[in-house]
């Protein structure tokens, strides 16, 4: 996977998994410790992000860092 890839499957695993679970990008925000515009940046593959946000992503939904990627 490259790294084009990557970042499209991780915007749209994270698209989907906050509608989900119901929960906007702001209050997404609030959970995570991660700023509503890095969450936007992430959906819109503006930006490859880190290990450590997709962590705190991760963990304030409630789900793997591996269910962001894959």
């Amino acid at each position: 996977m490259n790294e084009k890839e990557l970042r499209k499957k991780i915007a749209e695993n994270l698209r989907q998994m906050r509608a989900k679970y119901k929960i906007s990008q702001e209050k997404l925000a609030e959970k995570s410790g991660v700023s509503q515009q890095h969450i936007y940046k992430i959906e819109n593959e503006k930006v490859k992000p880190s290990v450590e946000k997709l962590l705190m992503i991760a963990n304030a939904l409630g789900v793997t860092v591996n269910d962001l990627i894959y």
